[in-house]
């Protein structure tokens, strides 16, 4: 999910390993169809039972602490006797700069109890489960709230910060972590810069209380928030197919612009010396470019806040915390809204379903020379590999973003610019608001199989994945 500026495919020629590590669950059982090739008439649409969540955030005073509560309405389509939420900000880096995410209360109805669970994560732990007083049938559904504090470290770019002017988080509050077809993830944390979370798209409300002098830039289409009351402003915003949030609350600067039917909000601090505008357009820009290859925008909005910190870009959807002048990373981090944002994946399981194909989509604005492409090709280590196989960051970014990128790359190639686009817009469309597999990929790819080939050799795909 995150882009770091500077890990750019020219300085990711390194070989790659394996480590030994936690396990990753298995991939859902996926019968390809009768004609694995066939493209569907349109866009898939959300499942009309997906998760209904309402957030509520209120920041302090001090701008550090984060006090919220998180109802959702949970409809399975497997039988479950719980709830399983992760705590994406007790991963030991996020810990170590002073970020802490605690459920302070849980209730409803059918709610009997609740603990937590390590997950190789920082107290108190990285999971939260709520247990139920009678196992959920399919179709079943239950409402629970739960009440959490989170608390912001200092300075440096990550999902959760605090810095002069401003506050940000990003999967700040529990995030449940069910996989529809296969069940609740628990995947270990990992010390890596990528993520191993795996979520459903939900029908997502987005409320935050901050100080009025503070202008909050989030995920889903905002509402104009109301006259400041008591030196309190609220902000409002709804996603319909969020996988999960992002909040920045700062002193921003803003511009606006519509593109192809997408609202683009853009936010700089003062003191920057950046221009909301030029950003504006530039990610106008990188969606034009991206529609043209993979099909409609995902989302009605697009809304990114520039932060302080030197670093790079991380996507949620709807939104994106960037802090770079990179327009390579810029289109790596758009491109994130069709790969995990619309067509979703377990993070943990299939790193490459969405980082390599996000690092792929940077070719839509600037051509990778053929020789570059090559050497990166040949690096060693598995594309498909999980994030228990990926030693340290360089390792994990050298084979799943630019090994992954080159891949696929190659395949287009080989099996030809127009027919690889065309079967790439099909899985997209085939796969939106869902969790794919490399199946699904393979069965995208059925029609082409000198793309086929490539990404079996490049280690993206075992025998099991391809079509029968």
């Amino acid at each position: 999910m995150r882009r770091v500026a500077g890990l750019v495919l020219a300085g990711l020629l390194a070989a790659g390993c394996t480590a030994s590590g936690p396990a990753a669950a298995p991939a859902p059982a996926s019968s390809p169809p009768a004609d694995p090739g066939s493209c569907p008439a349109e866009r898939a649409a959300p499942d009309p039972d997906r998760p209904v969540i309402d957030l509520r955030f209120s920041l302090a005073e001090d701008r550090r602490t984060v006090t919220g509560t998180e109802t959702v309405v949970f409809t399975p389509d497997l039988p479950t006797a719980e709830l399983v939420f992760r705590l994406v900000p007790n991963g030991s880096d996020s810990t170590a700069r002073g970020n802490r995410l605690a459920v302070d209360a849980v209730r409803g109805p059918d709610v009997v109890g609740s603990r937590y669970e390590g997950a190789q994560a920082e107290e108190p732990g990285g999971l939260y489960v709520v247990l139920l007083r009678d196992p959920l049938a399919a179709g079943e559904s239950t409402e629970v709230a739960l009440d959490f504090t989170l608390q912001l470290g200092g300075a440096g770019f990550e999902r959760l910060g605090v810095a002069e002017d401003v506050s940000w988080w990003g999967s700040g509050a529990p995030l449940l972590a069910w996989e529809p077809g296969v069940g609740w993830a628990r995947d270990p944390f990992v010390p890596l810069a990528g993520e191993t979370t795996v979520s459903p798209v939900a029908d997502t409300t987005v409320t935050v209380e901050a100080p009025a002098d503070l202008t909050v830039l989030m995920t889903g289409a905002q509402d104009e928030p109301p006259r400041p009351r008591e030196g309190r402003r609220t902000w409002t915003a709804h996603e319909p197919v969020a996988r999960d949030v992002s909040v920045a609350a700062g002193e921003f600067v803003t511009a606006e612009l519509d593109v192809a039917g997408v609202r683009v909000t853009t936010g700089v601090l003062p003191r920057s010396g950046r221009d909301p505008a030029r950003l504006a357009r530039e990610a106008g820009a990188a969606i034009e470019r991206l529609a043209d290859r993979f099909g409609p925008f995902p989302y009605a909005s697009l809304t990114i806040p520039w932060l302080p910190e030197a670093g790079g870009g991380i996507e949620y959807p709807s939104s994106i915390l960037l802090a770079t002048g990179s327009g390579q990373v810029l289109v790596h981090e758009v491109a994130h809204m069709w790969f995990y944002g619309m067509v979703g994946d377990s993070q943990f399981r299939d790193p490459w379903l969405d980082e390599a194909f996000a690092s792929y989509a940077e070719s839509v604005a600037a051509e990778r020379p053929a020789a570059r492409v090559a050497r990166a090709l040949a690096a060693e280590g598995d594309v498909g590999g999980s994030m228990a196989e990926f030693p340290d960051d360089r390792r994990y970014v050298t084979t799943v973003y630019a090994k992954g990128a080159a891949m696929l790359l190659t395949a287009r190639e080989r099996a030809g610019a127009t027919a690889f686009d065309a079967a790439l817009r099909c899985y997209a469309d085939a796969q939106a608001w869902a969790i794919a597999t490399p199946a699904d990929v393979a069965a995208a790819l059925a029609d082409l199989p000198a793309a086929l080939a490539v990404l079996q050799e490049a280690g993206a795909l075992d025998p099991e994945d391809l079509p029968r």
